[in-house]
This record gives C-alpha cells, structure tokens and sequence, in this order.
C-alpha cells in the first residue's frame, strides 16, 4: 500500500497536532507500504531531509520496534541506547535527534503506521508528551477509518479512481467558500461546487444545510471532525452536531454510509 495525497495530508495533519500537543520541535512519521516495511513520508519541523523516505523495518530501530510490538517505544539518547537496533543512526545524527519517541498507528488491530516526536538533546519524555502523541495518533487512526469504510462503499457503488482528486477539490472548495469576503466570489466558489456534483445528482435531493454538506465534503476527504473542524473555522461540537443532523437526514447508520448516501442524491461528487 502507497500513501497517495490525501492520506499524506492527513499525516501532515497529525504530526503538526503532536508537536502542538507534546511541544516536540520535530515530528516526522508514515504509513506501511508493503509487508512489515515502512516509509517516513511526512516531516515536521526538521532541518534537513536525511530522514525523507527512510525505509524501516519491523524490528530494526526504534520504528521498527514499535511496529513490531504495537505498541510506544520511547529512547532518551537515540544513538546509544541499549534497547534498539541501530541501522538509522546515521540520518538520526544528521537531524541532530537524541531523545525520540514512537507511537504506533493502529488500525482495526494492525499497525498502519509511525508517528514519531523528537528533541535535540537528551531529556526524559514524560508521560504527558506520550499522551500528547497518542492522541495524535488516535486521530490519524480514526482518519484512515473513515477513508477505508468510504472507499469500501464507494467502490460497491461502482465509483471509479479518477473521482479522488475531484472529490479532494470538492471537499477543499467548500472549506474555502465561508472564508471568502466577497459576495460575489463567494457565490461563483459555490457554483463551482455544484458543476463538480451535477453529474452524480439523483433523482430526489434529501435537503441539507449548507454547512452539513461541508462537513459531509470533509468526512468525504476522511477528515476526522478535529480537521473538519479546523478546515472550516468551528468547533469539533459543532462539527458532531452537523454530521449527526446530516445522518438523521440521510438515514445512515455510519459516516461513511453519510458519505455515499449524499453522493446518490447529488451533494457530493
């Protein structure tokens, strides 16, 4: 499995909330591609590009060690610690990392990624950091939810590929919109907006607000509602609110089943 755009979005998303919520100068972390092997894609606040498209394994360093137990694996001094491997010690030193720490991205009980935090010098990361990066990692893990149950559904209902890219400038579109100061602008954004849904519109639109279909746009990109949030200017209680009126309306069960049952009657691409 690659990491295709959206997901490095999200990715990007989560380190950027880790450094927030542990105060780590560095976050960098990815996905597992194939079999227990996995690529840093995604870097945050690093100085150079030594740890870009790093390839680690299960088991080896301190990544690989959290794959392999599923579970946080914490180093105070990275190059001469007794308890990993140390095949990436030479992009490690380049960035300058001593204490790191690595949590693992869990999904439907398989480890789907890394999310690490890091400091230049040697210091103890407590436990609220760890927390901290969890939490992060929970977002991520509860992203990649609801972009597999979307995609899953979508492909039952005979949606193809090439609709990704128009559904990610759908979902950004609508994000953008309530920015927007002027009226005029504003509206022609909107039009845009219903030339890109024109073509799936059903037969009889269940009517929704304006704001649940940017929340629905969101959950489309697999936006958790903390990233809705953030996308459209409100809180994750508004986000919830607006996504629970939305599945009342379209009678789903689920965010994903939301999601196409909104792209059936025409709100989404």
């Amino acid at each position: 499995m690659t990491t295709d755009a959206s997901d490095a979005v999200e990715i990007r998303n989560a380190l950027l909330r880790l450094r927030r919520g542990t105060g780590l100068p560095v976050a960098f972390g990815g996905l597992l591609e194939a079999g227990q092997q996995m690529r840093i894609s995604e870097l945050s606040g690093t100085a150079t590009h030594a740890l870009r498209s790093l390839v680690v394994t299960s088991g080896t360093g301190l990544g690989g060690k959290t794959v392999a137990l599923a579970r946080p694996c914490v180093v105070t001094d990275y190059s001469a610690s007794r308890q990993i491997s140390h095949e990436y010690d030479a992009p490690v030193a380049a960035e300058g990392l001593r204490s790191v720490l690595a949590v693992p991205v869990v999904v439907r009980h398989r480890v789907r990624g890394v999310l690490y935090g890091a400091l230049r010098t040697s210091l103890p990361l407590g436990g609220r950091m760890l927390d901290a990066a969890l939490e992060a990692a929970r977002d991520l893990e509860r992203a990649l939810v609801v972009r597999d149950e979307v995609r899953t559904l979508a492909a039952g209902a005979g949606a193809g590929p090439g609709w990704e890219r128009v559904r990610e400038a759908h979902a950004a579109l609508r994000a953008l919109a309530p920015r927007i100061a002027d009226p005029q602008l504003r509206a022609e954004v909107h039009e845009v907006c219903a030339l890109l849904t024109a073509e799936s519109a059903g037969p009889a639109r269940v009517g929704l607000a304006p704001r649940e279909v940017d929340v629905l746009a969101c959950v489309a990109a697999g936006a958790t509602n903390a990233v809705a949030a953030e996308r459209l200017g409100v809180t994750p209680e508004t986000v919830k609110g607006y996504l629970r009126s939305a599945m009342r309306k379209l009678r789903a069960r689920t965010r994903g089943e939301a999601v196409v049952a909104a792209r059936r009657a025409g709100w989404l691409p």
